[in-house]
């Protein structure tokens, strides 16, 4: 085996330094370089998107609390819009209310007014019916024809007692 001969290592370590120092120039010259700039691209590259997801990520956090705060707006707006039109709509009640309430106000004292005179008329009417009624009584029971001014007496003491 030639690689266990002594007498032929000088020449192979000769060229094992001459390899590692070519490969070594190579590395270090090209392609550790070129790794290098693709490492440091990529470290920027992901350096960058990290700063732009970031600045991505204050934008949508602004745009979010700039939404909230404007719902909120919006949704006190349509409270007071409620609570006016409620308040608007109690005061159109109660100004109805009133108004039906006067005129049943009014109608209840016309109709007190008409019940009084029907009541007037009636009790007017009981006196001439009472009257009547007595004359016929007693005709019927005794045959007499009593005198208007007799049967208006004797129903009005009936009438006192």
């Amino acid at each position: 085996m030639p690689q266990l001969d002594t007498s032929a290592w000088p020449p192979q370590l000769f060229w094992l330094a001459v390899t590692f120092i070519a490969l070594y120039f190579v590395i270090s010259r090209i392609a550790i370089p070129r790794t290098g700039g693709t490492i440091l691209a990529r470290r920027e590259r992901i350096e960058s998107d990290l700063a732009s997801a970031q600045a991505l990520k204050s934008d949508t956090d602004r745009a979010i609390a700039a939404y909230e705060a404007s719902l909120a707006e919006a949704r006190q707006k349509a409270h007071a819009i409620m609570e006016e039109v409620r308040e608007k709509l109690a005061a159109a009640t109660e100004q109805e209310r009133a108004k039906l309430e006067a005129e049943l106000g009014e109608k209840i004292a016309a109709a007190e007014v008409s019940i009084g005179a029907t009541r007037s008329r009636a009790l007017g009417e009981v006196a001439n019916v009472a009257r009547e009624v007595a004359a016929e009584i007693v005709r019927e029971l005794t045959g007499a024809q009593l005198s208007e001014t007799e049967i208006a007496g004797a129903v009005a003491r009936a009438a006192s007692q």
